[in-house]
């Protein structure tokens, strides 16, 4: 493959739908709701830990998630549809129910919430993890394997970076400005999932 000759949009979409489907600003109320009576360092701490395990949730995705679809003789179309459903349920509840779910992570022990549920299901949901393996699975090949992981690292430094000055995004936008962007988010992720079952059904038939 010629480096200097190839389409960097399709790496440029998967940042953006990572972007979409973790949604990092409109997890910004729940990261604070969840550190905001732990220490600065403490708080750095959960964060560091969560953006490197979802790193690494991903990593393994891409890496074996079709080899594990191989096993239990699931289809990339029929992966495709179930996983554009879930994407569609995420979204919904963004767009209706996010106080609810705000509401019950308020509950978790602090001591456990940088695996889960921030690493997982929040930041490296059913979503994030179907996109990348079919993400794979439509652009195979060592390069793409390489520059897919560059572009992880770097879109969880930035999660990263978004957790860290939380306190001041709150501040900025406040609870309607970060509703708003959550809802806007919601849109896209129902548009991404409409596309992933169309993708899916014409797959099949």
């Amino acid at each position: 493959m010629n480096i200097f000759n190839f389409d960097y949009s399709i790496y440029v979409n998967f940042f953006i739908s990572l972007f979409v489907l973790v949604n990092p600003i409109g997890m910004i109320p729940i990261f604070t709701s969840m550190t905001n009576n732990i220490s600065y360092r403490e708080r750095n701490r959960i964060n560091r830990i969560a953006n490197f395990s979802a790193f690494i949730i991903l990593c393994v995705s891409l890496l074996i998630g079709q080899n594990i679809l191989d096993f239990f003789k699931i289809s990339i179309s029929s992966f495709r549809i179930s996983g554009g459903i879930l994407i569609f349920m995420t979204s919904l509840s963004m767009i209706f129910d996010k106080k609810n779910v705000r509401n019950k992570k308020k509950k978790i022990n602090l001591k456990n919430i940088a695996i889960i549920p921030l690493s997982m299901p929040l930041i490296s949901g059913p979503g994030a993890i179907s996109s990348t393996i079919l993400w794979n699975n439509e652009n195979p090949g060592f390069f793409n394997i390489i520059i897919c992981i560059l572009i992880m690292l770097i879109f969880f430094y930035f999660c990263y970076l978004i957790f860290e000055i939380s306190p001041f995004f709150v501040q900025i936008l406040g609870k309607v400005g970060i509703e708003i962007t959550t809802k806007i988010m919601g849109l896209l992720l129902m548009s991404l999932s409409v596309e992933f079952v169309v993708s899916g059904i014409k797959s099949i038939f």
